[in-house]
């Protein structure tokens, strides 16, 4: 079993919270970064929500807070 089917299951029911520490997990990265990685980081975030199940926008659209 690896790693990812145990966080998937883990997660289970609680995909909307692991979509957020994913989004928080991204905008602190942006931050530290000032957004020089911020197109890695964006897919990142949006593979780990796929693959955690929690596809959500998860504030795409807010210009990075620096």
């Amino acid at each position: 079993m690896s790693v990812m089917d145990k966080l998937q299951q883990l997660l289970k029911g609680h995909e909307e919270q692991a979509g957020k520490g994913v989004d928080q997990a991204g905008e602190f990265v942006d931050e530290k970064t000032r957004g020089k990685y911020s197109s890695q980081v964006h897919t990142a975030q949006e593979e780990l929500n796929t693959q955690l199940g929690s596809d959500r926008d998860g504030g795409r659209d807010r210009p990075p807070q620096y």
